[in-house]
């Protein structure tokens, strides 16, 4: 696919997304008297992290993804990008992970690790550069796109489960840590079948079991046939790093490992999602292509 095409579906397949996540998280102010506090009286990020009853780190809490540095969004996706349609008050791509908008931003043009089956699959559904996400039909962001907006999410902890609420979708998921296997003929599913294990204080998440509806982020396809494997570690009070590892033999030549840490928002809730107007949004779709149009790619290697 040219790159002005492929440029231009990532950045149509952004914005969209943008218009149909939530608000910020709105519940302000209310701080669990549990929270350690430095000598001014402010949340200590920087505290141990807390542990569960037993002896477990303690993943629980409203989360958010850290933004990249100030300029780096214009740096790696230019400046029609950082300052144009997507950098919208309040839901500003310059706040989302570099990886919001192509999880293959780390790799020079022409290098992501794509099977022809993959190159073949973008040229064969996009022809024109406009294929709708599934999130235009108000259906589930994919994984692991879900980990790279800046909407919040909290993280729910029992000894034998974890479970993670997302405000950009308003979507459940449900990780076991029973110590059962993952299944071996899944029904393909959204967000996948998920189990996970300790390993000292990193949680080890691997999951399987996703349908071929959604796409990576950048719009690059995956099969069924995707594993997702996560590792979560919580640096310490305010910070959980988590890495991020895809693999997809059918789309993919090699594992594609990528980084985020999320922050921890001592005093701040989420608010609910409702999707009803996805096909509104999707009707502009044709305005959307002209405000991109200007955006130039990066130059050399992604990074």
């Amino acid at each position: 696919m040219p790159a002005a095409k492929l440029r231009l579906l990532i950045v149509q397949t952004a914005l969209l997304t943008s218009f149909l996540t939530s608000a910020s998280a709105q519940w302000l102010d209310y701080l669990d008297p549990a929270t350690p506090l430095t000598p001014a009286g402010k949340p200590d990020l920087s505290a141990k992290a807390p542990r569960t009853m037993d002896g477990k780190p303690d993943l629980s809490g409203v989360w958010q993804v850290e933004p990249p540095p100030p300029g780096e969004i214009e740096r790696l996706y230019g400046k029609d990008v950082a300052t144009g349609p997507l950098a919208t008050a309040g839901d500003d791509v310059n706040l989302h992970s570099i990886y919001f908008m192509n999880i293959f931003i780390d790799y020079k043009r022409g290098e992501e690790p794509l099977t022809p089956a993959a190159r073949a699959a973008m040229a064969r559904r996009n022809p024109g550069g406009g294929e709708r996400p599934a999130l235009s039909y108000c259906l589930p962001t994919g994984m692991p796109n879900r980990w790279f907006f800046d909407r919040p999410l909290t993280i729910f902890q029992t000894p034998k489960q974890l479970g993670i609420y997302y405000e950009a979708d308003g979507y459940f998921r449900e990780i076991h840590t029973d110590g059962r296997k993952l299944p071996q003929d899944p029904f393909p599913s959204w967000l996948g079948y998920s189990s996970g294990r300790w390993d000292g204080d990193t949680l080890i998440v691997d999951s399987t079991g996703y349908n071929d509806k959604t796409r990576l982020p950048g719009g690059y396809p995956h099969s069924e046939r995707m594993h997702i494997q996560e590792r979560f570690r919580r640096r310490d009070f305010g910070h959980l790093d988590i890495d991020i590892t895809v693999d997809d033999p059918v789309m993919l030549t090699k594992p594609v490992t990528v980084k985020i840490t999320e922050m921890l928002l001592p005093t701040s809730d989420m608010v609910e999602y409702i999707c009803a107007e996805g096909e509104r949004d999707a009707a502009n779709m044709s305005a959307v292509r002209e405000a991109t149009k200007k955006a130039a790619p990066p130059e050399g290697p992604g990074r």
